[in-house]
């Protein structure tokens, strides 16, 4: 049976607040993915520590051998955190679809710190470190600066994880040339592989689309 789509979901009638929490599947799936999302973050300043400490191969990159390097930190976070403010505002008033927002967001990370494990990457050359006391603090906990969490690109793929959660329109279409804009910026700052960045739209269509078969 094929997964069903943010755009299906959102053609039905809306499932609201109080009738979803009487449902006790997606009350039971709402709470277990929130408490492994909990558990990932907890996890994973050890992990990030990990990847940071081991060696990694350069891969070469003839077009980040070609872009002059730049430090473009507000304007990568100024675009995610928009972009994840106008993507809840969506979401939050829409439970299913939140639900398979937040399951998809879970196994992205997850198969992301699987592909970090498999691939260990040393940074481009010519990074400039991004600035964002935030994450910093909460996931990136480490004695160093982490700048091997390379591929895929998370920052990239969550963008572009929200065009696909807010189901088919305008916002989709900001949100996905907003995605764009972040592999751009990643590229321009160095702190990215192309193939990091090119990579992560596939990974997040296709955790999304696995999402679709844990959401009621």
């Amino acid at each position: 049976m094929p997964a069903p789509t943010a755009d299906s979901a959102a053609a039905s009638p809306p499932l609201r607040w109080p009738e979803a929490w009487r449902t006790p599947g997606f009350r039971a799936r709402l709470l277990l993915v929130l408490v492994l999302l909990l558990a990932l973050l907890a996890v994973l300043p050890r992990f990030f520590a990990y990847i940071q400490a081991r060696p990694g191969v350069v891969l070469p990159d003839p077009l980040l051998a070609a872009l002059p390097a730049h430090d473009v930190s507000g304007l990568v976070f100024g675009t995610i955190y928009l972009s994840v403010v106008t993507g809840l505002w969506v979401l939050l008033p829409r439970p299913r679809l939140l639900l398979r927002a937040l399951w998809a967001y879970l196994l992205l990370h997850v198969c992301r710190c699987l592909l970090l494990w498999l691939l260990p990457l040393e940074p481009p050359v010519g990074l400039v470190l991004l600035q964002d006391p935030l994450v910093d603090q909460l996931v990136y906990a480490a004695p160093a600066p982490i700048t091997k969490d390379l591929f895929f690109s998370g920052h990239t793929a969550t963008v572009v994880l929200l065009a696909l959660a807010v189901g088919r329109g305008r916002l989709r279409t900001v949100l996905l040339a907003a995605a764009a804009v972040v592999g751009a910026l990643v590229l321009v700052q160095h702190v990215h592989y192309t193939y990091d960045v090119l990579a992560a739209p596939l990974f997040a269509w296709g955790c999304y689309r696995m999402a679709g078969y844990l959401t009621p």
